[in-house]
């Protein structure tokens, strides 16, 4: 018991005025702690007491607003079942849109008409047929408006279907008194009709780009199997995906989809992980390397231990991280709100104004005065302003999860605007994270020295002897520069020697004595180590001490190949083999990247400053924090920013956590990490540095969707509302009907999420 969350399935929200309504209505319930609605993808999260409030209260607090509302769970059932509610809703708005335009027809022909066939306003009852037609498009397709005007005065408030609904009754009920014979005049039933299947048009194509902005989404969702062929005792049976457990040993056959998180245990293929990280290239499997749920079997037949269902796995985490990035709100969502909020109130002012100053003052005819008072009411709507940041968010956040770039929310793409300084941890960042055998080097003087080893080993050559003798000597060493130089030995396919009497020197290296061959019985004793070994053995450095030197200045990890000489001969240096944690391909072509942008970047290590400068220079980087370590990397970061710098901080997301949330933005690189998960506002699930740069530009390219829309959706209503009301009559004697109103104020709100989805065209 205690605080929970949940998420709620919203039905009937017309505009962001609604939204702003059900957060109204639902921080109404006793218990409710925090209640975020987002228009874009109709729902609420709510934070609440759940020893105060339920989810039932929750669902009540919203109908007593005027809206439907379900819980969605996290399950597939639940989601396709919201997934299928939409696409009814969609169906039922197309419907009465249709039979709206077929009704209306009608109306428009016998009021208007008779302009183009005189003969029309002789037809008996003409008013009454269209009275017959307009009822209910009035009272059946425009009950929803009805509705919802009814929620918003109950809440003391207005919304969008407040406008709908007062304008498209006025000009209703008003042609109504007149074929009543109550007053002389014309009947407007074509301005109701017209307007009402003017708005469900706008409606219907809204919600179906609404649908393409969230397919992102879908597809995550629809990557995951049904079913999982799981071999428990000698039986292998096709169960449904609910029912593995962790500790089931799966088996995966080619071209089939991978249903959970794990590890091979026996067999070898390739597989496509391209949906969940962006990368084309396949990824070989073979035992003891993990698979991803989702991700596709291209050949071969494999069998892997399920390590992570459900929720737990890789693919339920991004979509969930994708989901709460899509339902967030950009700060600059605030300033909609706010506009939003007070929208409609102040719009219903300036309707009746217009009428007052229509009839009272410019002493113009009551209907006239009518038609500038309802063309106010309608081509004034909040849809635009509401739709602006969420449709944007929605589909800048999907298309950067297709390409394994997470967007956690709108606070992130804010923040990205306003980067100047880019961060970057050198380990396991910048550099692969784990050492490499780069350079071998002969010294002249240990040609003689290796000449047994040499002849033991024809035709092989001299620096591959020098590496099967260190190989052969760190094959019983744990330390991970020797595992480096082990691992490249068996890259090149060579065997180690036999050795005798091993010990370690903590600080210093390692010594053996090494069998060169099967059936010698001599042996030669071999150091390797730095250079306090071998002075300490008394092996003179001779032209080492040079090359070592111009290695370390590389930044690189040098070790001697000592041989101690028997019966009176010279101890020598053979030779050296350096070791070096190596950049990552791409880093160099990213830090020119943003370079170009104009963003200065840095690099924060541990490393002594000779290691750490040397690395920098490799990548182009000017700027080095060196030793610094990883509790004070948040520290460095608040010092850049105490210098007025916007810095984002980029990190493999384990041992960086507080930088990354110290940071104007953080930026998790972990392969899809848990951790990574967690870490950073955005996170890259492929070790790709590129994907740096390209986050940084879709997040800049999103929020200016965002602003776009936002000006668009302003400056709409700024002219729109002035033309409205009869700024024009004057200079032109043109006064706007509201039928056209309808069309421009349905078409505004289009006219943002067709912007919004513009953003697929991104190219990074």
């Amino acid at each position: 018991m205690g605080q929970q969350t949940t998420t709620l399935s919203l039905r009937g929200m017309h505009c962001a005025s609604c939204a702003q309504l059900i957060e109204r209505g639902l921080k109404k319930v006793p218990g409710v702690q925090q209640a975020n609605v987002n228009y874009g993808t109709e729902r609420a999260h709510v934070v609440f007491d759940s020893v105060t409030a339920s989810v039932d209260s929750l669902i009540r607090g919203v109908e007593n607003v005027g809206y439907h509302a379900k819980e969605l769970k996290e399950d597939r059932q639940s989601r396709q079942s919201e997934d299928d509610e939409r696409r009814r809703e969609i169906q039922k708005i197309k419907t009465k849109f249709f039979i709206s335009l077929v009704l209306s027809l009608p109306v428009l022909v016998l009021s208007m008409g008779m302009k183009i066939v005189p003969a029309i306003e002789n037809i008996p009852n003409r008013e009454w047929i269209q009275f017959l037609f307009a009822t209910p498009i009035q009272f059946w397709a425009g009950w929803q408006f009805y509705r919802g005007f009814w929620g918003a005065l109950k809440a003391r408030t207005a919304n969008m279907d407040s406008l709908i609904a007062l304008g498209t009754s006025a000009a209703y009920f008003y042609s109504l008194v007149v074929i009543l014979k109550l007053v002389e005049g014309e009947v407007y039933f074509e301005i109701g009709s017209i307007l009402i299947a003017f708005v469900l048009l706008g409606k219907w194509l809204e919600a179906r780009a609404k649908g393409k902005t969230g397919e992102a989404i879908k597809k995550l969702m629809g990557l995951a199997p049904t079913t999982a062929f799981v071999i428990r005792g000698e039986r292998e049976l096709e169960i449904p995906l609910e029912q593995v457990v962790v500790g089931d040993h799966i088996r995966v056959k080619p071209g089939s989809k991978i249903p959970v998180d794990g590890m091979v245990e026996d067999g070898v293929s390739s597989v496509d992980e391209s949906m969940i990280t962006g990368e084309s290239i396949p990824v070989e499997k073979s035992a003891g390397t993990a698979v991803i749920g989702g991700t596709i079997n291209i050949h071969g037949s494999f069998v892997f231990q399920a390590k992570k269902i459900g929720k737990e796995t890789l693919l339920a985490g991004i979509i969930k991280l994708v989901e709460d990035a899509q339902a967030s709100k950009a700060p600059i969502q605030r300033f909609a709100d706010r506009v939003s909020a007070y929208f409609v109130p102040i719009v219903i002012a300036l309707a009746l104004i217009t009428f007052l100053s229509w009839y009272f003052i410019a002493a113009q005819p009551f209907v006239s005065s009518l038609l500038a008072f309802v063309a106010v009411l309608v081509i004034a709507c909040p849809c635009a302003l509401g739709l602006a940041t969420p449709t944007a968010i929605i589909t800048g956040t999907g298309l950067g999860a297709s390409r394994g770039i997470l967007i956690k929310g709108g606070e992130a793409l804010e923040a990205a605007r306003k980067i100047d300084t880019v961060v970057f941890d050198k380990t396991g960042t910048l550099t692969i994270g784990k050492p490499l055998v780069t350079d071998i080097v002969q010294l002249e003087e240990g040609q003689k020295a290796l000449t047994f080893f040499i002849h033991q080993m024809a035709g092989t050559h001299i620096e591959d002897i020098l590496l099967q003798v260190a190989a052969s000597l760190e094959a019983q060493s744990e330390h991970s520069l020797a595992e480096a130089i082990v691992k490249e030995a068996k890259v090149r396919k060579l065997p180690l020697f036999a050795i005798r009497n091993f010990s370690a020197q903590p600080g210093r290296g390692v010594y053996a004595e090494i069998v060169p061959a099967d059936g010698v019985t001599s042996t030669v004793n071999v150091l390797l180590g730095n250079r306090k070994m071998m002075v300490e053995a008394g092996i003179p450095l001779g032209s080492a001490e040079s090359f070592m030197h111009a290695l370390e200045e590389q930044g690189k990890t040098v070790m001697a190949v000592g041989i101690l000489g028997q019966q009176g001969s010279t101890h020598v240096v053979a030779g050296l083999i350096a070791v070096s944690d190596v950049p990552k391909q791409d880093a160099r072509e990213a830090v020119r990247a943003l370079t170009e942008r104009g963003i200065s970047v840095a690099m924060i290590t541990g490393d002594n400053r000779r290691t750490g400068e040397a690395i920098a220079r490799q990548l182009g980087i000017t700027r080095v924090l060196a030793e610094v370590l990883p509790q004070d990397k948040a520290d460095e970061v608040k010092k850049l920013q105490a210098e007025g710098k916007k810095v984002a901080f980029v990190g493999d997301g384990v041992n960086d956590a507080p930088a990354l949330a110290s940071a104007d933005l953080g930026i998790a690189i972990g392969s899809g990490t848990d951790v990574a998960l967690e870490a950073g506002q955005i996170v890259l699930v492929k070790n790709n540095l590129l994907d740096v740069v390209r986050a940084i530009r879709l997040s800049q390219a999103t929020f200016r969707k965002i602003v776009q829309n936002l000006f668009w959706a302003l400056i709409y209503n700024v002219a729109g509302i002035p033309i409205a009301a009869g700024a024009l009559y004057g200079v032109l004697g043109w006064q706007l009907r509201p039928e056209i109103a309808g069309a421009a104020m349905a078409l505004s709100s289009v006219s943002v999420v067709t912007n919004s989805l513009l953003l697929k065209r991104f190219r990074a």
